[in-house]
């Protein structure tokens, strides 16, 4: 039997025929990035192979670096073998990697989630024979509500403390998620205000021509008083910080997939939670490798044991990889 066309080693996910590595952990000669989150596009690699749309993100915050981009079903040979990158609708720019020589065909998804969001590019389908998933929401109990519903309770939970002339301060990751709820709120309820970490990012893709609302980052010497009424997008990290008690009185809000557990929602201390995922949930994970119609499925990283487990009751061939991609839902954030 010939070898696989993907091995899993302690760098990553690797192509020997291509000598190329997908979202590898250390550093490399040529890396291949699904999106520009930090567990996924790491510093140090002396090539990078991206979508176009990805990397301008992965510039500011990687610096300086020798990168390639690729529209979105446009291929390469490299090496005698054909990489393509397909919409992977976890956040702009987000890809799965096609990876296919002699018609063995692999499809890498990276993070993924497969309902449209109306900011970034929608999950397509790639077939293939062997499929490499994350299942970070791999139990039945995640299950999203439809995004239009979570849209009006943040709506309605920004207007009521506007209508006190009061805050609203709503913890989100800079790089996705708060692009995503910026996308979601109704700019007429009052003015919307940003810490730098997500400004940064907001103008990068607005460069790239996201539809995203008039916001106003957060500066020392801002008046405040005069912004009663706003909804403030923070990174979590920044929530209960010297920068956040500037808005005193503001009722906290923390959108993310764990929210849907109760114990999270006591531990993150936040008024409010919304539930709020960039990743598919149970079903949408089903729905994604049934559409691929492989019968060979890796679970990378999440609830991996659990949903391998369940693949294989019902007829799937399913082998738990161990990678070093975050076990915690979108981006860890950092300084930048």
């Amino acid at each position: 039997m010939a070898d696989p066309l993907l091995t899993f080693t302690d760098r990553g996910i690797y192509c020997p025929r291509g000598d190329f590595y997908i979202d590898p952990w250390r550093p490399v000669d040529r890396a291949v990035i699904t999106h520009g989150h930090s567990d996924h596009a790491r510093p140090g690699h002396r090539a990078y192979l991206a979508t176009h749309q990805a990397l301008p993100v992965m510039r500011h915050r990687l610096g300086e670096i020798t990168a390639q981009g690729l529209d979105y079903g446009e291929t390469l040979d490299i090496g005698g073998v054909t990489v393509s990158l397909h919409p992977a609708g976890h956040i702009p720019g987000s890809a799965q990697v096609r990876v296919e020589h002699r018609g063995e065909v692999w499809v890498v998804s990276g993070d993924y989630k497969t309902t449209p969001d109306g900011l970034c590019e929608d999950f397509e389908p790639v077939q293939c024979q062997h499929f490499v998933t994350e299942c970070t929401f791999g139990l039945p109990v995640f299950k999203w509500k439809p995004q239009a519903e979570v849209a009006g309770e943040l709506n309605a939970w920004w207007a009521e403390q506007a209508a006190q002339g009061g805050f609203a301060m709503l913890g989100a990751y800079s790089l996705g998620k708060a692009q995503r709820l910026l996308h979601m709120l109704d700019p007429g309820i009052g003015p919307i205000l940003t810490h730098g970490a997500v400004e940064a990012t907001n103008e990068i893709l607005r460069g790239q021509g996201y539809d995203l609302p008039m916001t106003e980052q957060v500066t020392p010497d801002m008046d405040v008083k005069s912004r009663t009424g706003a909804l403030i997008i923070a990174p979590p990290s920044a929530l209960g910080s010297q920068w956040a008690r500037r808005f005193k009185g503001a009722s906290t809000g923390f959108a993310s997939g764990w929210m849907r557990l109760r114990g999270v929602r006591r531990r993150r201390s936040t008024d409010r939670g919304f539930v709020v995922s960039d990743h598919a949930d149970w079903d949408g994970l089903l729905e994604a490798i049934k559409s691929t119609m492989a019968e060979n499925i890796y679970p990378t990283h999440g609830y991996t044991d659990i949903f391998a487990r369940y693949l294989n009751e019902i007829g799937y061939t399913a082998r738990v990889v161990p990678t070093e991609f975050g076990g915690d839902e979108d981006d860890q954030e950092t300084a930048a």
